[in-house]
């Protein structure tokens, strides 16, 4: 739970809490990655440069700045430069489409696009070539488009970090990663940053001085975990992508102490042979979220890798919510895995029904928070925002069920309950059951379309590498565990499931095929 003397400093701007972290400990290494690496006081300096090069030469506030990068510290250098002079920033997913990139630049309404010209050299000129001249390009590195940024600020020679920052500036706006229909722009100030830095430093159990292997996109959650780990002098080692084996080697080597992932990308990792062979004593916390994981995978893990597994949930809207605790993942209290944990410090949660009354502990309701990060609005869009926040409250759209000791089960989201034959099935316990089978990897459950019931219920599964699927053992699994009403109808086995760039199961692509464009809705 947060510390009184964290909730104490609560009421601050998240440039200043970078800014003391990094002047707090000059000679440690801030950001390392294969090639290179940033003291705090580099990290500092590089920050005081490109200040310099990316202020508006007329001084005008507030200014926006879209960015593209892979996990590397320059990119989150240049988010610290912008916020601290007022600005705010949007980040672009790293495996966005050219489309989804120029829908959430003029969305977003900014003055400036940054991308890593490295890595995204095609796609970055084709981005260009599409912006109005009003939006002006950097580039990190050169490229044969827009201005290299990083040039500029060497150019600079040494430039003084300035902290301009204030509490009701807007620092960012998070886009939402659209699993639920067209994206959209949380908007969150300085305060609402800062008050997330904290709370994620407060009750994330961190060791004492992180060394964070950053294979997440830091773009988005990934990015959550680095202010926190500076604030305790820790290392950020940047991977720029992910592979199972490359993460590996790096822990060994480089005696990580901690990391971010989602459950699929766990799963790889069980799967990897490297596994078995690989000296992972150094790992202390392996944080998993975005979307729930196999209790019966869970267990391999704590098995194979050891107790280290944390669970966060969260959303765009609001993170951090919950927490299941080291702990919490205890083999004698395995029905805690299929929980997200209990609320953490600062955050209010209840449920609701459909008409906003609270629900019984152990009854279904629609997840409400409050909380001090919670975002403020949908950028632009009071419409949504009207639906979504009410008194304060964000509706997140996920039903749970809650224990009498606070303990939160998420059931599903609410838009992706199945109604068959006027019984309410939700996929995630489904998938549960499916996942409890030693030849399944991955499962997805959808509702398709049928002239009888409405929909029924049909499981998509990966089988485990060596194993064969039984379909018929499968569904009489389901109707043991929950019911006919439950149980799959048909199962189709497929080598891979469709991930949405944040690496959730795209539920949206699994319905396309079946309901056409009625899958936008259900979706």
């Amino acid at each position: 739970m947060i510390t009184s003397s964290a909730a104490e400093r609560a009421d601050t701007t998240v440039s200043s809490l970078v800014f003391r972290a990094l002047r707090g400990h000059p000679d440690r290494v801030a950001f390392s990655w294969s090639g290179g690496r940033l003291t705090y006081a580099d990290t500092l300096a590089l920050i005081g440069k490109l200040q310099f090069a990316l202020a508006p030469k007329e001084g005008g506030h507030p200014f926006r700045v879209a960015l593209l990068s892979a996990n590397r510290a320059e990119a989150w250098c240049a988010e610290a430069a912008v916020q601290a002079l007022r600005g705010s920033v949007t980040w672009l997913h790293p495996l966005g489409s050219l489309t989804d990139h120029l829908e959430q630049i003029t969305d977003a309404q900014v003055d400036a696009l940054i991308l890593d010209a490295g890595v995204f050299k095609e796609h970055g000129a084709d981005l260009a070539k599409r912006l109005p001249q009003s939006v002006t390009v950097w580039t990190l590195g050169a490229a044969d488009f827009g201005k290299n940024l990083l040039a500029a600020a060497e150019e600079v020679g040494a430039a003084l970090a300035r902290d301009l920052s204030a509490l009701d500036d807007i620092a960012i706006l998070n886009y939402t990663g659209g699993t639920t229909g067209k994206s959209k722009g949380a908007v969150r100030r300085q305060r609402a940053q800062g008050a997330m830095a904290l709370a994620v430093e407060a009750n994330f159990e961190l060791p004492a001085v992180p060394r964070f292997l950053a294979v997440a996109p830091i773009s988005h959650v990934g990015g959550t975990l680095v202010t926190p780990v500076l604030l305790r002098g820790g290392t950020v080692e940047l991977m720029p992508r992910f592979h199972p084996a490359q993460l590996l080697a790096i822990v060994e080597r480089e005696r990580i102490n901690m990391t971010m992932l989602v459950p699929t990308m766990i799963y790889m990792l069980l799967d990897d042979p490297a596994l078995s062979t690989t000296d992972l004593s150094s790992l202390e916390l392996m944080i998993y979220g975005a979307s729930p994981m196999s209790p019966t995978r869970l267990l391999e893990g704590l098995e194979r890798i050891g107790p280290i597994f944390s669970q966060f949930y969260g959303q765009t809207e609001c993170y951090p919510i919950s927490l299941l605790q080291k702990s919490d993942h205890r083999v004698n209290r395995s029905d805690l895995f299929s929980s997200c944990g209990r609320a953490v410090a600062l955050t209010e949660v209840r449920l609701l029904d459909d008409e906003g009354n609270r629900v019984d502990t152990g009854e279904a309701g629609e997840i409400c928070v409050r909380a001090p990060y919670a975002m403020e609005s949908y950028w632009q869009r009071e419409d949504l925002t009207r639906d979504t926040i009410a008194d304060g409250w964000v509706r997140t759209g996920d039903v749970a069920r809650q224990d009498a000791e606070g303990y939160l089960f998420i059931v599903d989201r609410k838009k992706d309950m199945i109604v068959s034959g006027g019984f309410n099935v939700f996929p995630r316990e489904v998938e549960d059951v499916l996942t409890s089978d030693p030849a399944v990897s991955m499962a997805a459950v959808i509702g398709v379309p049928d002239a009888k019931w409405g929909e029924t219920v049909l499981a998509i599964v990966v089988a485990r590498p060596g194993f064969q699927v039984d379909s018929e053992r499968l569904i009489d699994l389901v109707k043991e565990r929950k019911g006919a009403p439950h149980a799959p109808k048909s199962v189709e086995v497929v080598t891979t499931l469709p991930l949405t760039a944040l690496g959730k199961i795209d539920k949206k692509a699994l319905r396309q095929p079946y309901w056409g464009e009625v899958a936008r809705q259900v979706a």
